[in-house]
């Protein structure tokens, strides 16, 4: 990659290899696949050939979506360059959607002395040959070396991204100074270093951080992921940004994942291009857990469980992530870059869980996904607790009050809390039931209850305080629990358990239902629930657990409650909605977040210092 990005006559990489590494993933056969002898060194970021040797990129994390590129950039020049030495029998594959593969170059080629061999592939940008994903392969002729690869275009680029990696921070002093770490290490050999910069918003104003070229440190009130990724939002307005990438202060990601995302900025004809990162849950790095998701009524995480050492599934996800994405895609923020001019609204004061959602829908963007762009994260549902399913609804019932382009009315609405509230009652959930009714309530105090419980102290100790079964405790090495079910019951078990709602119509079912474990990737899947009297839960790890037991006393008052919070609800939707969608621009509005956070006073006392 060339220092002067898309300087006259000079090669700029749209995208350079990807390799496994440690602490973020080591799955070998997300990046590339070896057959014969060949040595795969990625702490080297080599491999070494003899005679034979075979190896193939077609894998997530390297392959070119030569479509994507094309539609967004519409690239006029295209290139391969590898960097070793040695003879090799190359190919570069093309896999268009939908039909036979093509192997657009075949040839022996002999790395010259530099170590850099180009290889030209504007034939396949001509007008009628079907674009697609690319990938490279490599067969050793003899001894030999791979140390780089690129796909390079000789188009200048549109614009130069400034921009500003914005990070909210909590009580997580470690995690932050270790991305910061990583962070500044790239920036320092980077030639992206002009060109971006970390804006590190501490909520809990507990980070410590020696000064460092390029990191700015800011404490802040704790109002949350969206007063956090607000700040960091307006203080890379303030630096001149013109794009900020939203990310977790933990940045569990491959940093070249930055260079590919400005370069899609860069080139992107559309100004209005953000890029949302896919997401892989840490239990299972090869598994994508979303890809982009999609929000009406509720959140649809896209190609959920795609195997990305199945070529097959991956390319079908890669092919279908090609086209346009529909207008209630959004992307979470654990990685979002968007340019900043386009941020009409800013965060709705949700404090988490949401904020993303209607950050993506309410503002114009024209957002994509790029391969190899993800965040390991652990999982959703290890985090699962009566505090996340009170924000969740709470959130999904203001979108849609709020935003006109999601009206769905008042039964639709309220469809989607009794989904929340049913997806609870049959496993026994009585502390989440508690918080969705409380959910409920709030939403149908109007749009100021938001504002004035925007750091959310409040409602997490009255929440904390309902939590009375559902709270974690350790696991004893020898304490004995109840078979774990690994299978739902069969579907004529499950049919019967339904009409009685789990045993709640049926007499003395405390004594007569099952007692099960369920591991952590089923306990919040309804369908193993049906027939337990009593469900033991284990995290991932099994070293903690709760256990959930039939109360029909319990489900009674939460089922009452729902069913007056219903009715108030039906009888209350006109005002209401009327009140979200006149309040939404003025909570989403810059003046609003300035005056919440204290902005101006912060950046006088900066200007000060």
């Amino acid at each position: 990659m060339t220092k002067d990005v898309g300087a006259a006559g000079s090669a700029t990489a749209l995208q350079s290899l990807m390799w496994p590494e440690f602490g973020i993933c080591t799955e070998r056969d997300l990046y590339l696949r070896a057959q014969g002898p060949v040595a795969v060194s990625p702490e080297q970021r080599e491999l070494r050939f003899a005679a034979g040797g075979h190896v193939s990129f077609g894998s997530w994390f390297n392959l070119f979506n030569l479509e994507k590129w094309q539609r967004e950039c519409g690239l006029q020049s295209l290139q391969l360059q590898l960097e070793g030495e040695g003879a090799f029998e190359v190919s570069v594959v093309l896999a268009p959607r939908g039909r036979s593969w093509d192997r657009v170059v075949s040839r022996y080629a002999e790395f010259p002395a530099d170590g850099r061999l180009e290889i030209s592939l504007d034939q396949i940008l001509q007008p009628g040959v079907m674009p697609g994903v690319l990938f490279f392969e490599l067969r050793a002729l003899g001894a030999g070396r791979l140390t780089g690869a690129s796909w390079q275009t000789l188009d200048a680029p549109r614009r130069a991204p400034q921009l500003a990696l914005a990070v909210t921070t909590f009580k997580r002093e470690a995690a932050v100074a270790r991305t910061v770490e990583r962070f500044c290490a790239f920036r320092e050999s980077s030639w992206m270093k002009p060109h971006v910069q970390m804006i590190v918003t501490d909520n809990g104003q507990s980070v410590e951080l020696a000064p460092q070229e390029g990191v700015t440190l800011v404490p802040n009130e704790n109002l949350g992921g969206a007063g956090g990724f607000t700040r960091g939002l307006l203080e890379a307005r303030a630096r001149g940004a013109t794009h900020c990438l939203f990310m977790d202060d933990d940045a569990s990601i491959h940093m070249e994942s930055l260079e590919r995302t400005w370069m899609m900025l860069a080139y992107a004809r559309d100004p209005r291009t953000a890029v949302a990162g896919a997401m892989i849950s840490e239990q299972h790095r090869w598994a994508i857990w979303e890809n982009g998701a999609r929000f009406f009524t509720r959140c649809q995480p896209l190609h959920m469980g795609t195997d990305l050492r199945d070529v097959t599934r991956m390319l079908a996800m890669e092919h279908e992530a090609a086209q346009p994405v529909p207008e209630d895609f959004y992307g979470g923020w654990w990685y979002f870059a968007f340019p900043v001019a386009q941020a009409e609204h800013l965060a709705f004061p949700f404090f988490v869980r949401g904020d993303d959602v209607s950050f993506s829908l309410a503002n114009d963007f024209n957002i994509l996904t790029l391969n190899g762009v993800v965040s390991f994260q652990e999982s959703f549902t290890e985090k699962e607790s009566p505090q996340t399913w009170y924000l969740d609804l709470r959130s999904h019932m203001a979108h849609h009050l709020s935003l006109p382009q999601l009206e769905v009315g008042a039964r639709g609405v309220l469809k989607i809390a009794a989904w929340f509230f049913l997806r609870n009652l049959p496993r026994m959930h009585y502390d989440t039931l508690a918080a969705i009714n409380l959910a409920v309530e709030d939403v149908m105090k109007g749009p100021e209850f938001f504002d004035e419980h925007a750091d959310m102290a409040g409602r997490r100790a009255d929440i904390k305080a309902l939590t009375s079964t559902e709270a974690w405790q350790d696991l004893h090495p020898r304490q004995a629990l109840p078979p774990v079910r690994e299978q739902p019951p069969a579907a004529w078990k499950r049919h019967l358990m339904k009409l009685s709602l789990n045993g709640l119509l049926i007499p003395g079912y405390a004594r007569l239902g099952r007692k099960i474990t369920l591991e952590a990737q089923h306990r919040s899947h309804i369908g193993y629930a049906w027939g337990a009297a009593e469900i033991t839960c284990l995290n991932a790890e099994r070293t903690k657990f709760y256990t959930v037991r039939h109360s029909k006393a319990a489900a009674w008052r939460e089922l009452k409650r729902f069913a007056k919070n219903a009715r108030a609800f039906l009888k209350d939707y006109d005002r209401l909605s009327a009140a979200y969608r006149s309040r939404y621009g003025q909570l989403t509005s810059e003046a609003y977040w300035q005056d919440k956070l204290g902005f101006a006073a912060s950046q006088e006392r900066q200007a000060a210092e």
